[in-house]
C-alpha cells in the first residue's frame, strides 16, 4: 500500500477529508503484523548481480555466515573497485514498518518500528520520521531515535515553520516494509526510492539505499576522480585525512551532496547532513547506498529543475559563498623552502624584474620559530614585519601558513599560545579529561577545540597578537583534517566502541566526541579564523583551507592539497575545481605545476595556462622539488606563462563580477558544461573543458606533447579572441591548434565581458581603463554586466555600497546600439572610465560610429574577421 504525500490542498475541505480517509486507510493497512520470515527462498535470491545490495558491509563472510544473517549468498564476478556482493539482502529481509502516519503543519510525521534486530549491534528498534515540505523545490526529511538524543551536525540551516502550498515533488510512503519515494510532478520521474534495500539504523551503523534516474551523477567529494562518477561498483569514503591526492582515495574534505541528471536535462540533488565517517556505494542498477557510523539521517532533496538551480537550492541550505577581496583574484606565489626573509624578498624581486604580475606572496612553515604557530624565527626572519610592509608598499599582499596543532613541549611560560590555551581549556581532551597530545611539525602538540566558544576568543587573541607584529593580509590554514603524525595520541588509543566501531573508524570536544566531529574540524577552524580576521582586519577575510565540509565556502576557499607534478593530476584538477564550485566553494584551485615531485617546463607551462583560469591561482611546491617560479624557465616558457597571466588580469573585472553572483545568488564561477547546457547530453561527461560563468569556454591542453586539442563547442556562436572570427556550432567536436604558447578559450555569442588593461598587480590594474568585449549573437544582440566596489570592505553588497552596470547590445532600427544601464552607482566608480570596446560579429562595415552621440573617427573594422574596435 502506498500513499501520495501531497494528499490535501490548503484551504480545501474536500482535500482535507480525502487526506483524513487515506491516512485512516493507511493506518489500518499498516497495523498488520510485520513479516517474520528469516530465511529467504531460492526465488528471492534470484536477483541480477547489478540489483544486489551488500549484506556484509563490515567484513567478508562465508556462505554459512551470510545465510545465518537471513541473506542470500551467490558468487559473482568482480566488477569495479569493490565488486558485486556475494552476500546480499533478499527482498523479504526484515526492516521497519511505518505506523501512526499523521499530517503536520510542515508535512508528515510517522513512527517506524522493527520487530527483529539485524546483524549489527544495538539496533534502534523504534524511529521517528519527519517530512518537511520546506519550499516549492526543497523537501527535507529526518529519521532519528525519538527516545534518545543523538548527535546532529551543528551548522546553521534554514528554519521553516510552515508547509509549502505548491511543490515540484510528490512524496509516497509504503508501510511494510517502510519506504519513501520522491517523484517529480511534471514528469513522474522517480528521484528517490528507498524500497530497494532495507533501512538499517543501529547505534553505530546507519544505512539507506535509493535508486538513481540515470548513470550521470556528480558531487560526493573530496576525491580525485572524473566529474561524472562511475557507478561500476564504486565506493567513496568520507573521512577527512592528510593524504597526497590519489585516485579513488578519500581526501581532505567531506561533501555528502550529489546532483543527478534526468532524461530531458532536468536535474535534482540530494544532501545528507551527517558528519560521521561515511561510505557511499554506487552500483550499476543504477543505485546508491549511504552508510554512516553515527548521527541521524537528515536528508534534503532539491528539485531544480536546472542543474544551476539545484546548486543554488543546496546553497540556500548551507549558505552562499563569501565575497573575496579583489586582490585575491590575482596571482599568488609560494614555496616550502623559502628559508629566509631575504630569500622571499628575492623571489618577489625576480618576479618584478621578469615583469610577471604578482599580487600575493606567501610563506610556508619556514618563517616559524621551531615550527610553532604565531612565532617567527629571529635569525632567519628577523625583519619579517618589515618585509611584509615592503610588499604592501609595492601594492602587494602577504599570507602565511598556520597549522592548528599547538606545540606542548615548551618551557612553561615561554609560549603564550599553549600557556594561555591550557589555562582557558581550549584543547581537545582524551578519555581522562586531559589534553590529547599528538605529534605534528613542532613535535608534541595539542589540538584546539574550535567547537568551544572559548576557543574562538583564544584564537582571536592569538591572531590579534601576531598581526600586531606582522601585518599579514590573509591566512592559510593547513593540516586541519586534523593531521597527526601518530595514531590517536602519543599514548595510543583507548579500547572502546568509538575506537572500535562495528563498521570502520575517543577524544572529547565541547559539542561531542571527535568520532562525530572529525570531518568538521577544518570547517570549525575556518569559521573561527573568519570571525577573527573580520575583527582584526576590519576588511574582508581571505582564508584558504585544506580541510572542508559542507558550508565551508561561506567562510573560506580551498586548495586541492599536495598534488603531484604529473599530467594525470593536471587533468584531475579540472573536475576537482568544478566539483567544489558545485559544493558552494568557488574560491578553489590546485597548486600550479604540482606540489610534490619535479615538474617539467612543458608541464608547468600547461599548468600555468590552466591555472590562469582557476578561480584561485597559486603556484606552490615543496622544498625537495626543483624550483618552478615562472622566471626559472626558458624565454619561450616565460613568454607563454606571462601571456596566460595577462589574459587572467585582463579578465579580472568579469571574474570579480562572477564572484559577486556566487556570493549574492549562489551561482558557480568555474562551471561544468552540463550545468550551462543541460539539454545537450554531449556535455554530461565533459570534464576537460569548463566555463567561467555563462560566457567563457576554456579548453586547456592536459596531455604531454600535444599541440592540438579536442574541443566541444555547444550550440551557438563562439569567438576565439585572437582570431576574431566566430564559429557557428550545432553542438560539435573540433580539433583546435594549441601550440605551447597558447590556451584556447572562446567567448560565447550573445554576451558582453567587462575587462581591464592589466597591471603588475590588481592595485595597478584597478586604476586602468575598463574594456568591453562584445560578442554578438546572429541577431546582433549581447548583454553582460559589471559589479564594482572598493574591493575589500565588508558587506558592500549588503549595504548597497557598490556600482552595478548592465551592458546591452541590440539591433534597433537597423542600427547596432550599445547601451549601459546603471543599476546602482557609488563613489568607488569615480575615475573609472571605459576605454576600448571590441565588438565581434559585426556583419558589415559601419557607416559611422557614435560615442555618446558624437561621431568617432578613432575606430577600426576588419572585414575578414568582422571585428569592430573603438
Amino acid at each position: 500500500m502506498s500513499m501520495p504525500g501531497s494528499l490535501g490542498r490548503s484551504g480545501s475541505s474536500e482535500g482535507s477529508v480525502w487526506s483524513l480517509l487515506m491516512l485512516l486507510l493507511l493506518s489500518a493497512v499498516c497495523s498488520g503484523a510485520p513479516s517474520q520470515e528469516t530465511q529467504p527462498s531460492p526465488l528471492q535470491c534470484n536477483l541480477s548481480p547489478n540489483s544486489r545490495f551488500d549484506c556484509a558491509p563490515e567484513k567478508i563472510v562465508s556462505k554459512e555466515e551470510c545465510e545465518a544473517r537471513g541473506c542470500c549468498y551467490s558468487p559473482a564476478e568482480h566488477n569495479g573497485n569493490i565488486g558485486q556482493p556475494w552476500c546480499f539482502y533478499p527482498p523479504s529481509y526484515p526492516s521497519y514498518k511505518m505506523d501512526n502516519l499523521t499530517q503536520t503543519d510542515r508535512g508528515y510525521s510517522a513512527t517506524l518500528k522493527r520487530s527483529m534486530g539485524t546483524f549489527m549491534p544495538r539496533d534502534i528498534m523504534t524511529l521517528q520520521l519527519e517530512v518537511f515540505f520546506e519550499t516549492e523545490s526543497r523537501l527535507h526529511f529526518t529519521i532519528k531515535d525519538p527516545a534518545e538524543k543523538r548527535y546532529e551536525v551543528p551548522i546553521p540551516t534554514p528554519q521553516v515553520h510552515g508547509k509549502a502550498p505548491n511543490t515540484l515533488y510528490d512524496v509516497q510512503f509504503s508501510c511494510d516494509p517502510f519506504s519513501l519515494v520522491v517523484r517529480r510532478k511534471s514528469t513522474g520521474q522517480t528521484l528517490l526510492n528507498t524500497t530497494l534495500a532495507p533501512l538499517i539504523f543501529a547505534d553505530q551503523f546507519l544505512q539507506i539505499s535509493t535508486s538513481l534516474p540515470s548513470g550521470y551523477l556528480y558531487g560526493l567529494g573530496e576525491h580525485y576522480i572524473a566529474l561524472n562518477l562511475s557507478l561500476q561498483w564504486n565506493r567513496l569514503t568520507f573521512w577527512n585525512r592528510d593524504l597526497r591526492p590519489s585516485k579513488d582515495s578519500n581526501l581532505y574534505g567531506s561533501h555528502p551532496f550529489y546532483l543527478s541528471m534526468e532524461k530531458g536535462g532536468s536535474a535534482h540533488g540530494v544532501f545528507l547532513l551527517n558528519s560521521n565517517a561515511m561510505d557511499v556505494l554506487l552500483q550499476e542498477a543504477p543505485a546508491l547506498t549511504w552508510r554512516t557510523t553515527g548521527g541521524i539521517l537528515d536528508f534534503y532533496v532539491f528539485l531544480g529543475p536546472e542543474p544551476k538551480s539545484v546548486i543554488r537550492q543546496y546553497q540556500d541550505v548551507i549558505g552562499y559563498p563569501f565575497m573575496p577581496p579583489y586582490w585575491s583574484l590575482g596571482f599568488h606565489l609560494c614555496r616550502w623552502g623559502y628559508s629566509t626573509s631575504n630569500c622571499t624578498r628575492q623571489v618577489v624581486k625576480n618576479m618584478r624584474d621578469a615583469k610577471f604580475p604578482l599580487d600575493v606572496q606567501w610563506n610556508d612553515i619556514d618563517y616559524m620559530d621551531a615550527m610553532r604557530d604565531f612565532t617567527y624565527d629571529a635569525n632567519r626572519y628577523g625583519d619579517f614585519p618589515e618585509m611584509v610592509k615592503e610588499f604592501h608598499q609595492q601594492g602587494m599582499k602577504y599570507i602565511m601558513i598556520v597549522d592548528p596543532a599547538i606545540s606542548s613541549s615548551n618551557t612553561p611560560g615561554s609560549y603564550p599560545p599553549y600557556d594561555d590555551g591550557l589555562k582557558r581549556g581550549v584543547f581537545i581532551t582524551d578519555d581522562k579529561g586531559k589534553p590529547l597530545v599528538g605529534k605534528v611539525w613542532p613535535g608534541l602538540t595539542v589540538f584546539p577545540d574550535f567547537t568551544n566558544p572559548e576557543t574562538f576568543s583564544w584564537w582571536y587573541d592569538m591572531v590579534t597578537l601576531f598581526h600586531d607584529q606582522v601585518p599579514f593580509d590573509g591566512m592559510w590554514i593547513d593540516m586541519n583534517e586534523p593531521s597527526n603524525f601518530v595514531k590517536g595520541s602519543v599514548n595510543g588509543c583507548p579500547n572502546n566502541e568509538l575506537e572500535n566501531p562495528p563498521y570502520v573508524p575517543g577524544n572529547q570536544q565541547h559539542l561531542s566526541s571527535h568520532y562525530n566531529l572529525h570531518n568538521l574540524y577544518g570547517l570549525s577552524e575556518a569559521v573561527a579564523t573568519y570571525y577573527a580576521l573580520i575583527k582584526v582586519l576590519k576588511k574582508r577575510p581571505f582564508i584558504i583551507s585544506r580541510s572542508t565540509f559542507a558550508s565551508h565556502g561561506h567562510y573560506a576557499g580551498h586548495w586541492t592539497g599536495d598534488v603531484v607534478s604529473s599530467w594525470e593530476q593536471l587533468y584531475y584538477s579540472v573536475p576537482a575545481i568544478l566539483r567544489f564550485n558545485m559544493f558552494g566553494v568557488p574560491m578553489v584551485g590546485a597548486d600550479i605545476c604540482g606540489f610534490g615531485g619535479n615538474t617539467t617546463e612543458e608541464l608547468c607551462v600547461r599548468w600555468s595556462q590552466l591555472g590562469a583560469f582557476y578561480p584561485f591561482m597559486r603556484n606552490h611546491n615543496d622544498q625537495d622539488s626543483v624550483s618552478q617560479e615562472p622566471y626559472v624557465f626558458s624565454g619561450e616558457a616565460q613568454s607563454a606563462i606571462k601571456s596566460a597571466l595577462l589574459i587572467r588580469y585582463t579578465l579580472l573585472p568579469y571574474l570579480y563580477t562572477l564572484f559577486h553572483k556566487a556570493h549574492s545568488s549562489g551561482e558557480t564561477v568555474a562551471r561544468a558544461l552540463f550545468i550551462e547546457f543541460p539539454t545537450d547530453p554531449n556535455t554530461w561527461t565533459i570534464d576537460r573543458q569548463f566555463l567561467w560563468g555563462e560566457a567563457l569556454l576554456i579548453t586547456p591542453v592536459l596531455e604531454q606533447g600535444k599541440t592540438e586539442v579536442n574541443a566541444y563547442l555547444p550550440i551557438g556562436t563562439w569567438y576565439a579572441p585572437e582570431l576574431g572570427t566566430g564559429i557557428e556550432s550545432k553542438g560539435q567536436w573540433m580539433v583546435l591548434p594549441a601550440p605551447l604558447d597558447k590556451i584556447n578559450f572562446h567567448i560565447r555569442g550573445g554576451y558582453i565581458l567587462p575587462a581591464q588593461m592589466p597591471g603588475m598587480n590588481t592595485e595597478e590594474s584597478r586604476k586602468n581603463d575598463l574594456l568591453l568585449v562584445v560578442a554578438l549573437n546572429p541577431d546582433g544582440v549581447a548583454r553582460g554586466d559589471l559589479y564594482w566596489d572598493d574591493g575589500e570592505s565588508l558587506g558592500t553588497f549588503e549595504r548597497q555600497d557598490y556600482t552595478h552596470v548592465l551592458f546591452i547590445a541590440a539591433n534597433v532600427n537597423v542600427m547596432n546600439v550599445l547601451l549601459n544601464e546603471l543599476i546602482r552607482l557609488n563613489s568607488q566608480a569615480d575615475g573609472l572610465k571605459l576605454g576600448l570596446v571590441t565588438v565581434y560579429g559585426v556583419p558589415s562595415p559601419p557607416k559611422k560610429v557614435l560615442v555618446n552621440g558624437i561621431a568617432s573617427e578613432d575606430y577600426s573594422y576588419t572585414l575578414d574577421t568582422k571585428v569592430l574596435i573603438d
